[in-house]
């Protein structure tokens, strides 16, 4: 039998509660990956073909999972925990980079192609795909990271049962933590690089791995 889990509300202000406790140890980790997205956001604007290199992020987020899981589990974090997830998730952080940059770039592609035709509804429905694949990724990142030791194949697996046996919280989850990013992006740059990302990353925790037990940190 599963320990209790955090329900959609209660995951977002405990991470809340976690962010405020922990901001300086968690900031600089979400500072570096979000000047890596941005350069290579750039990058990829400026020559197409250098969105390749948008993979390699993915041992970046590993390592801000990696610290987000340490903390609720443990209750504390340490820039070192960031050091220690980069050295032990890197390899399933490129796999999991490499698989979402595929999923977004097909997800562009269709979206593009659909919108200037005469099927353009579906490019309406492609944008609801992919941000349902993009919630289903936020729980894949936490199951993969927080077990490494399982094969990633059982963590697709559990990340999809999870997601369907909680869909409305799950759902809800997502969309507000798309909603934080999004305000973050458009209220300037830097919110982004400070907050939402490690915000996220520990609300995701949250939401996924099991309550503490009673003596557990909370």
């Amino acid at each position: 039998m599963r320990a209790a889990e955090c329900r959609t509300g209660e995951a977002l202000a405990l991470a809340l509660r976690d962010l405020y406790e922990n901001s300086w140890r968690l900031v600089p980790v979400n500072a570096v990956l979000g000047l890596a997205l941005v350069a290579v956001g750039i990058a990829g604007y400026a020559v197409r073909a250098a969105l390749v290199l948008l993979p390699l992020v993915g041992p970046l987020v590993a390592a801000l999972v990696h610290s987000a899981v340490r903390l609720v589990r443990e209750g504390e974090v340490t820039l070192a925990d960031a050091a220690e997830g980069l050295r032990l998730h890197w390899r399933r952080g490129l796999a999991l980079g490499a698989a979402g940059a595929g999923m977004l770039g097909l997800g562009v592609l269709a979206v593009r192609v659909y919108a200037g035709s005469r099927l353009w509804p579906l490019a309406f429905l492609t944008v609801y795909l992919l941000v349902l694949a993009g919630i289903y990724q936020v729980v894949l990142w936490t199951l993969a990271v927080a077990e490494p030791a399982r094969p990633l194949r059982v963590a697709c697996r559990e990340a999809a049962v999870l997601a369907a046996r909680r869909p409305g919280a799950t759902l809800l989850l997502g969309l507000a933590l798309l909603l934080v990013n999004l305000v973050g992006v458009a209220a300037a740059a830097m919110p982004f690089l400070t907050l939402t990302v490690a915000y996220s990353s520990v609300a995701a925790a949250r939401f996924v791995l099991p309550r503490p037990t009673v003596g557990e940190p909370s």
